[in-house]
């Protein structure tokens, strides 16, 4: 009998590194999530269905209903960033060395 060990990981280091992930890997993740969890916020904000967002972005439903749901598996950051702008949503950028 094999026991499954839980693992918490408090924040992105952590889940790169629990799943072995490249610091560069890791990054585009946390973005991504940011990028998600925005989607999320506008979405509630303009009470709009994951239909209706899905017709306004030129997305499936099924998808936006997965990026909604925090599943970002084969969602590309491009399309975070489509949606975002159909919400109507600019997307600033900033740079800065890492420590």
């Amino acid at each position: 009998m094999s026991a499954n060990k839980t693992l918490v990981a408090r924040n992105s280091k952590e889940l790169a590194d629990a799943l072995g992930l490249t610091e560069a890997d890791r990054a585009a993740m946390e973005i991504q999530f940011e990028l998600a969890e925005q989607i999320a916020l506008e979405t509630r904000r303009a009470g709009m269905t994951h239909a209706q967002l899905a017709q306004l972005a030129g997305a499936s439903r099924p998808r936006v209903t997965a990026i909604l749901n925090g599943n970002l598996d084969g969602v590309s950051t491009d399309l975070l960033l489509r949606i975002l702008a159909a919400l109507g949503v600019r997307v600033r950028l900033r740079f800065h060395r890492a420590a």
